[in-house]
């Protein structure tokens, strides 16, 4: 059964092991879903998405596989319009005639109920005790007086499983999409390598040392201090720019800005290149034949504890990458892109590269993203992507 709709789910990136969906057929037998839609959806929710990271690849699935299918047995837009309509002022002479002193119910028969008046309720009720309203006694419905009901009429208003597939509310929750400003914060929060190794006042409160003291005192406060703890960390960032990446301008900005606002590394380096690095770089994006400096300078400057993240889609000619002649944006000194990544590699061994158009095991595939495979044989590259920047940045800071 929906055979059809497990190879949908696979293929938009939910990790479904057969057991999990033999768990969902055997749920479908017991009529768990309830003959819902709506219930099906949150059931597959329940059984099949491990994390909210995979919401919005449920959703998506869906949209995919069930186009518009629909669960509407009343027009729940018209019910919303009803609960939200402001120019009648619902008023109750005598609130406590309306209260129901049944103040638990059973979950099923409260759903039973709601299910009945949504199959028979034509027109708008407020204020009573029977249908679906707002500011009486029925058990469903907005600013009621019932305990043990269902609250309707909220902010998102009734919808459907479909709607809210629609919204993709999920969308920021995903991991392998592209990172916004703020996951790139966090992400480098993990960038760091503290020391104590300075000459510098006893300002920083020591917690451990600050117990113990107060434990031998007899429970009397002693605050202890000591030095601070100061990133060690120095970062080199290298952004390709123009050409291809003019699409992932906007990313690299924002990568840019989330470094620049993180104000603990002890040294952050910013060059520019094109399509692969050669004997210049550039200090501004604009790559302005002039407006750099030599690499050979780089290596003699920037010591090789600099951890360094080149951004960049790898796209170019094979040749441009493996000829010495293939550079036509600036000089080479006689060495192609491929000898200098080399070069740099040796030079800065904490190096990785993060690809916005990163295409995997295609490349082989694919005449002009060749040189991303010849790339990564030589730096270690990772999607620009939540967890492909997780994965980096671990790499990034491990010892090998």
């Amino acid at each position: 059964m929906f055979t059809s709709f497990f190879y949908t789910l696979k293929s938009n990136g939910l990790d479904i092991s057969i057991t999990e969906w033999i768990t969902l057929m055997d749920a479908l037998d017991q009529g768990l879903a309830h003959s819902s839609f709506t219930d099906f959806y949150y059931l597959c929710r329940t059984i099949l998405v491990k994390n909210e990271g995979d919401y919005d690849k449920l959703d998506a699935a869906f949209l995919e596989y069930f186009k518009n299918i629909k669960e509407e047995k009343i027009n729940t837009e018209q019910i919303d319009k009803w609960l939200h309509n402001d120019s009648k002022s619902v008023r109750m002479t005598n609130p406590e005639m309306y209260m129901d002193k049944r103040t638990e119910r059973e979950a099923k028969e409260v759903h039973r109920m709601f299910q009945e008046r949504l199959s028979e309720q034509k027109t708008e009720h407020n204020g009573g005790r029977y249908w679906i309203g707002a500011g009486g006694g029925s058990e469903f419905g907005k600013k009621g007086h019932v305990a043990g009901g269902i609250q309707l009429g909220n902010e998102a208003g009734m919808k459907t499983a479909f709607a809210v597939m629609g919204e993709r509310r999920y969308k920021d929750f995903r991991r392998d999409t592209k990172l916004t400003l703020r996951q790139f914060q966090v992400a480098f929060r993990e960038l760091r390598q503290y020391s104590r190794k300075l000459d510098l006042p006893k300002t920083e409160l020591d917690i451990d040392g600050t117990i113990d003291s107060t434990c031998n005192q007899g429970g009397y406060l002693k605050l202890e201090f000591e030095q601070p703890r100061k990133n060690t960390v120095k970062l080199m960032l290298l952004f390709d720019s123009g050409g291809s990446m003019y699409p992932y301008s906007e990313l690299c900005n924002q990568l840019f800005q989330a470094v620049h606002k993180a104000n603990h590394f002890k040294d952050v380096k910013t060059f520019y290149f094109h399509n692969c690095i050669y004997a210049k770089l550039y200090k501004t994006p604009e790559c302005i034949s002039g407006d750099w400096i030599d690499t050979q300078w780089a290596f003699r400057n920037y010591d090789k504890d600099y951890k360094v993240i080149i951004v960049g889609d790898a796209g170019m000619a094979p040749e441009e990458f493996l000829d010495k002649n293939g550079n036509y944006s600036g000089p080479n000194n006689g060495l192609s892109g491929h000898e200098w990544i080399q070069l740099f590699r040796q030079k800065y061994p904490h190096s990785i590269w993060l690809n916005p158009s990163y295409h995997g095991d295609l490349t082989n595939n694919m005449y002009w993203m060749q040189s991303e495979q010849y790339i990564k044989e030589i730096v270690d590259m990772f999607p620009l992507t939540v967890d492909g920047l997780k994965l980096g940045i671990k790499k990034l800071m491990s010892n090998k």
